[in-house]
């Protein structure tokens, strides 16, 4: 499906714009901005590639985005600069009357792809039918607000790689179980760390529709993890961290908690984007990191610390190819047909949907 949608918005992409030098596409983004001012808000993702990043109102993980864009009651028009389910989000937190556009529809997540509404309802039913009326479910964010609005639903919240571990400590006082939709890895690395072992978490594979689990006895199952991944973060491995430790005796790692729980834990540190960048920014000069997430972010924290020695755990590491797909050809026609007053790649989710999917992010920024 991604690539139909990929040829799709290819041809949909006038031959101009494929033709435009960087200097006249820049150009025209100033130009556009300043002549709708307040009416437009660029929210750009930390993962966005330069070119695009640098026309950015704010930059953000997904939900600061989403939050910031609620804030801008002024803007008509919120062009997000990320993926699919961060431009839902941000219509789910926005206002009715605001417009949130995507430069590029195969801007996806295959992350958020890998649990999918059918799938969920499925699975549910199984679990129930297994553990009775003892689970409650949690989503990453990093979700469809299909997922998002089912987890409202069953009276469960979105979490943060920020939050995760308070939202976790949150879903063990409403019930026994907890089912985490749909990155495994960030929730084996939270439920881990919150001291739920190993042996107590369960993996839940939405293709057989069975239940993966080591034990003998299901009941003492606690944590069910979707088998989900982030296709970027799964690729940093042990091996990268064991040439690290032989390369530069002096360099810290730290990664993503999406990373595999070995590679975690074998890092001095792991947290979300928002607290490696943190963590960077407030390390001493002649400091050294290695650290494990997205290519582009690794790249602009290299050029805005020259002077610390800063590496990606993973040299060959390509960056996320379906955030990047939001580049400045699409940019620039997304803003010229908004200057003519013409609105496309709008994303709207609907009633009930939103509603539902409100009450899941609800019960996660009541913490906030």
């Amino acid at each position: 499906m991604s690539n139909v949608l990929d040829a799709f918005q290819k041809e949909l992409l006038p031959e101009k714009y494929k033709n435009m030098s960087a200097e006249e596409m820049e150009q025209r983004v100033k130009e556009i901005k300043e002549k709708l001012g307040s009416r437009l808000y660029i929210p750009c993702h930390h993962y966005q590639k330069d070119e695009v990043f640098q026309f950015a109102d704010d930059a953000g993980d997904s939900l600061k985005l989403a939050q910031l864009s609620s804030e801008r009651k002024e803007a008509d028009y919120i062009v997000f600069c990320g993926v699919h389910f961060m431009a839902e989000t941000a219509d789910i937190l926005t206002e009715e009357d605001q417009i949130v556009i995507l430069p590029d529809l195969s801007a996806g997540c295959s992350m958020a792809d890998m649990a999918n509404i059918e799938q969920t309802e499925r699975a549910w039913g199984k679990l129930q039918r297994t553990f009775g009326d003892t689970i409650i479910p949690l989503t990453y964010v990093n979700s469809t607000a299909a997922i998002k609005a089912f987890v409202g639903k069953h009276g469960g919240a979105t979490v943060t790689s920020s939050n995760a571990k308070t939202m976790v400590k949150w879903a063990f006082e409403q019930k026994k179980r907890l089912l985490f939709l749909p990155d495994q890895h960030l929730g084996r690395n939270t439920a881990y760390d919150l001291g739920v072992a190993l042996d107590e978490m369960a993996i839940w594979d939405p293709i057989e529709e069975t239940l993966v689990f080591d034990g003998d006895n299901v009941e003492n199952i606690k944590v069910i993890l979707w088998k989900g991944h982030c296709s970027v973060h799964e690729k940093f491995t042990t091996k990268n961290i064991e040439f690290v430790r032989n390369e530069y005796k002096n360099m810290k790692i730290i990664v993503h908690p999406e990373c595999t729980h070995e590679v975690v834990q074998l890092a001095d540190d792991a947290g979300s984007t928002n607290y490696i960048i943190q963590t960077i920014e407030n390390s001493p000069a002649g400091s050294e990191w290695a650290i494990g997430t997205e290519m582009n972010l690794v790249q602009r924290l290299i050029k805005q610390h020259p002077d610390k020695k800063i590496i990606s755990l993973n040299p060959y590491m390509c960056p996320c190819l379906t955030m990047n797909r939001i580049d400045l050809p699409h940019l620039v026609w997304i803003l010229e047909l908004l200057e003519e007053g013409n609105v496309i790649q709008q994303i709207k989710v609907e009633e009930p949907t939103k509603k539902l999917a409100k009450l899941a992010l609800g019960r996660m920024l009541q913490f906030a």
